[in-house]
């Protein structure tokens, strides 16, 4: 007799029981078969939806922002540097590749529309401007990116006529140079010579002579260089006395004698000597001092200045005290 198959059973009609009655022995029966060892193979378990352990780390790893970030925008660069890395790698490379740029560079900075053709200075003087193309003895046409401009200024303001100066490409290829040139104030008299000096003691120029300028006033000694300032405040308080100046000397670095014509010397203090002067010009327009057979105005102690005579005056002085005494002085 076939064994009933329990499929079977199921699918077929049921007649003289009910439908339950039906599943509940082919239920049985299939449990039966698989106690038993039966040679049939057992029906497929079906497949886990959860994931593996490998796919579940990654999947975590995925929704890492850093990991993200690494991959998408690191990773790219670190790879694409290291085949640059790699292709530099050869001496060969490098060269070849270095040759490539320079070429490149030296083309595009001798372009046409790069070129420097001219300089233009404004500011200076005729012999300035001598002294300037001189010192930056800079041949033209240059590109501009072979220029020095911080060199090239420091050399233009190395000149001591030089106050400031600025130097810029202008369009059209044109190097402009801009000059504040010093003003000569004084010409100082030293052991080396002549030489003009602005308003703050810079050095200008030297002098050949001093008629070729006149017009200047005229300071004198060591150190006079170094208080210029000094001298012309002095210069400009000596008011009536200006026409009669011939020049301010600088006495042991502390003090100035003001020289007048006629051989006339105001020896002015240390400390205050504007004060000192203005006491001078006041006697002078009240008593016409400097009018006088008057050699030195001492205003060494202003409380109490000494006047010394000339020698014509001296001889005369005592002339007249021997007549009124009765004795003649040969």
């Amino acid at each position: 007799m076939r064994p009933i198959d329990p499929t079977e059973f199921a699918k077929g009609p049921t007649l003289g029981g009910s439908a339950r009655v039906s599943e509940a022995v082919a239920r049985a029966i299939r449990a039966r078969r698989g106690q038993g060892g039966e040679t049939e193979s057992a029906p497929q378990r079906p497949r886990d939806p959860a994931p593996s352990r490998t796919a579940y780390r990654m999947s975590r790893l995925w929704l890492t922002p850093s990991f993200r970030f690494f991959l998408r925008r690191i990773a790219p660069v670190a790879a694409v540097a290291a085949c640059i890395g790699l292709w530099f790698a050869p001496e060969d490379n490098r060269e070849a590749f270095m040759g490539q740029v320079m070429a490149i560079k030296a083309e595009v900075q001798n372009r046409p529309e790069f070129m420097v053709k001219l300089m233009a200075i404004d500011g200076a003087s005729g012999e300035l401007s001598e002294d300037i193309r001189e010192v930056m003895a800079q041949d033209f046409p240059v590109s501009s990116f072979d220029l020095d401009l911080p060199g090239l200024l420091a050399q233009v303001e190395s000149l001591d006529a030089v106050e400031s100066a600025g130097l810029h490409v202008r369009a059209g290829g044109i190097l402009q140079v801009d000059i504040v040139e010093r003003t000569p104030a004084v010409v100082w008299r030293s052991d080396l010579g002549l030489e003009m000096l602005d308003a703050e003691g810079h050095r200008v120029a030297a002098l050949g002579s001093r008629l070729d300028r006149p017009d200047l006033p005229l300071i004198a000694g060591e150190g006079a260089d170094r208080v210029v300032p000094e001298a012309m405040a002095i210069l400009k308080s000596a008011g009536p006395l200006t026409p009669r100046l011939r020049g301010l000397v600088r006495v042991g670095e502390r003090r100035w004698n003001l020289v007048l014509d006629r051989d006339q010397v105001i020896l002015l203090p240390e400390v205050k000597p504007l004060g000192a002067l203005a006491q001078v010009v006041a006697l002078d327009q009240a008593k016409d001092l400097l009018g006088r057979d008057v050699a030195v105005v001492d205003m060494r102690r202003p409380t109490r200045p000494t006047v010394r005579l000339t020698e014509a005056a001296q001889d005369e002085l005592k002339r007249l005290r021997g007549v009124e005494l009765g004795v003649s002085y040969r």
